[in-house]
């Protein structure tokens, strides 16, 4: 069945409907159908979802609103969704539901988008389509994570690694993304004498891409825009960091509108920090470093706060800790991956071929002194591209096991974050005009570094 061959009807004042097993056709028919009916198909649910009152928005007045102090209290999630994109999706618009909540975010990182072959106009139509399968309404925040510069590329070729993420970012905007995080923090050079000299490669870069995407913007928004001071996993972010940072990329971007906040690092790691016998070792935030950076955010640079990263896999007392020390956003991504691939009911014949596709493939990558434990943690997410049809393709049952424990994770995570009975103040503040479709056919070179 093609696309154009899903049966429709039309519903008075309504626009086009499509029943549960028909949306169910059409996102698989935007994932893994030939070329041109994946665009048909994409656009089908995007004008689903705008009939339906689902539309791609920007967060920006709310965490505006939050720079001035009129909404506090709460974290907002970003989910980077790697693998069952779409019934992780559904599982999290059942948890918004339940939790009347309205502030949360999907997101996928540079790197994601390369290793788990989800170009932006793929993961838009699947969240998309999971919103209008779980009767979703309202807004819909869409994210580019870690839009990140490559160190060494940017000393080899500076010009080819900046049209790159131009061309992505151009990419993602035409698939409806309307928050963008730049990541630039890599190349802060801590070698150099005084701060505003470590963080100048820092600060022009992400200027420039700042101004980059203003002038890009569809007509009617503002995309939210966040910047980068300390690389995750690196040391911790201070005060004068984010000073020096701020005053150069505020020189840089002239009369543009600058980045809504700030992410910084905290003492976590991407994916977690991994035992020779693959389990996670315990993970140290320093949450004081949190409240005075998101404090000086809003004070003096007008910000929502300051952003954590590299957290889904942290102990689970600490979750509830981060509204109480005022972190605006928080980034989750790798617990949920590892709650797929080692759940009880993924078939053990496909884990296996997994692991071994991940050792004939990615050894290259093993570093020394690694256990096989170690290398298989760390880089089983590239196998997550490859193997994207045959997860989607586990059986409904095994499929609804795993979504399940997924959506009671959710449920945690939201309330730890108090993201619950954020809808009211999301209406409030988020108003999404309809823009017309896109069709976001760039491409850019694989590149499998950063994410969470």
């Amino acid at each position: 069945m093609t696309t154009l061959d899903v049966p429709r009807k039309k519903e008075p004042g309504d626009g086009l409907r499509y029943g549960p097993g028909e949306i169910d056709t059409l996102v698989w028919t935007a994932v893994f159908g030939p070329e041109a009916d994946k665009t048909a198909a994409r656009r089908e649910i995007r004008r689903e979802a705008a009939a339906r009152g689902i539309l791609p928005a920007s967060i920006l007045p709310l965490y505006e609103a939050r720079a001035r102090g009129e909404v506090s209290g709460f974290t907002v999630p970003a989910i980077n969704i790697r693998t069952l994109a779409y019934d992780s999706a559904r599982a999290v618009f059942r948890t918004a539901k339940k939790a009347d909540a309205g502030a949360f975010i999907f997101e996928i990182a540079r790197s994601e988008i390369g290793y788990t072959e989800q170009r932006p106009a793929e993961y838009a139509a699947v969240v998309l389509a999971a919103a209008v399968r779980e009767g979703w309404k309202g807004p819909v925040f869409l994210q580019g994570d870690h839009f990140q510069t490559n160190a060494k590329k940017m000393k080899s070729d500076p010009a080819k690694e900046v049209k790159a993420i131009e061309d992505l970012i151009l990419e993602a905007i035409a698939a409806s993304f309307y928050q963008i995080d730049i990541d630039t923090s890599t190349l802060v050079d801590l070698s150099r004498p005084d701060r505003d000299a470590q963080q100048k490669p820092n600060y022009e870069n992400c200027a420039h891409f700042t101004r980059f995407i203003r002038e890009h913007e569809p007509k009617g928004v503002e995309i939210s825009v966040g910047g980068e001071i300390g690389e995750v996993g690196k040391e911790n972010s201070t005060p004068e960091e984010l000073r020096a940072y701020m005053e150069g990329y505020r020189r840089g971007i002239g009369g543009a509108k600058g980045i809504a906040k700030v992410s910084i690092q905290t003492g976590s790691a991407h994916g977690g920090m991994v035992a020779p016998d693959g389990t996670l070792k315990k993970m140290s935030i320093d949450f004081d470093v949190i409240r005075r950076i998101s404090k000086i955010a809003r004070e003096e640079y007008r910000m929502a706060g300051a952003v954590q990263h590299g957290a889904s896999t942290l102990p689970e007392h600490d979750f509830g800790l981060f509204p109480e020390y005022d972190t605006a956003e928080i980034h989750l991504a790798t617990g949920f991956q590892n709650m797929v691939l080692d759940h009880p009911v993924l078939p053990g014949v496909l884990r296996e071929t997994i692991n071994r596709w991940v050792t004939d493939n990615a050894g290259s990558e093993r570093k020394a002194g690694d256990s096989p434990e170690q290398f298989l943690y760390k880089s089983r997410k590239k196998a997550l591209g490859p193997f994207k049809e045959a997860l989607w393709n586990l059986p409904v049952g095994t499929r609804d096991a795993i979504a399940a424990d997924l959506e009671a994770k959710f449920d945690f995570l939201f309330g730890q974050l108090k993201a619950g009975g954020t809808r009211a103040i999301v209406e409030r503040y988020v108003h999404p005009v309809e823009v017309p479709d896109n069709d976001a056919s760039h491409h850019f070179v694989r590149d499998d570094e950063a994410g969470d």
